[in-house]
């Protein structure tokens, strides 16, 4: 781990200094902690005149998703969800397939007032890529899959038929898998963690936020996820079972 300070001397100008590099045996936030107290201990630094602390904010905000994959199975669907984006999205040839068959089904549902309609929605052309470090891109990864899941396994089932790639082991194994009851099941489980989740995500990436209302946004979240846990298994059930039978 790299150190740098930054401090103001005797004159009032801002000055920047490598200390040094501190051996971590991983990254967690405990580990960091500790190689910090050290390298103050070892320097004869006082914690108590350090007036703020800076860091890239990756590991804070992928914690949500690793603590997620720590579950087998969730970490299977997750790689799922990527090799179905990479393999849609793989050539142009193929992202202008998944507009041409979304328009088609927008236009039918559309015309069997099967699908809502008004400013921003039906929007959606394209799978979206998931970052680990920021968990709410998952969420948006999420809420295409579901969105354009009948384009999609159309498109899937057009690799397949097209027989001129190399994708279509992947292509068959993706359509066998997105279209399982448990993919289905964890798709809806994550959306509806992820999308509790997913106010407190954006609040914590803003540069200027309150540690107060930050707080606030933590205790809501942990209730909202605790009402989940004790209430919401029947809900999830049943918007599994009324997007498979759709």
């Amino acid at each position: 781990m790299a150190v740098v300070f930054r401090y103001v001397d005797k004159r009032g100008y801002v000055i920047e200094r490598f200390v040094g590099i501190q051996h971590v045996s991983d990254t967690t936030s405990n580990s960091l902690k500790e190689a910090i107290d050290t390298l103050f201990s070892r320097e004869e630094l006082s914690i108590s005149m350090l007036r703020g602390q800076g860091y890239d904010g990756a590991s804070n905000m992928k914690a949500l998703v690793a603590v997620a994959k720590g579950n087998d199975d969730v970490a299977t669907f997750f790689t799922s969800c990527n090799s179905l984006v990479n393999i849609v999205g793989a050539s142009c040839r193929r992202r202008d397939m998944l507009r041409d068959q979304l328009q088609k089904n927008i236009t039918e549902a559309l015309e069997n007032d099967d699908l809502p309609t008004g400013r921003g929605l039906n929007q959606e052309t394209s799978l979206k890529r998931a970052g680990d470090t920021r968990w709410n891109s998952h969420y948006g990864t999420l809420l295409s899959i579901i969105s354009m899941f009948k384009s999609v396994v159309k498109v899937l089932k057009l690799i397949i038929e097209d027989g001129s790639t190399d994708n279509i082991g992947e292509a068959n194994r993706s359509l066998r898998e997105i279209q399982s009851f448990e993919f289905v099941f964890h798709l809806f489980f994550m959306r509806s963690l992820l999308g509790a989740t997913n106010d407190l995500s954006q609040a914590l990436q803003r540069k200027d936020q309150d540690i107060g209302n930050a707080m606030s946004l933590v205790k809501d979240c942990k209730d909202t996820l605790q009402d989940m846990r004790d209430n919401g298994f029947e809900a999830l059930l049943d918007q599994v079972f009324s997007f498979c039978g759709n």
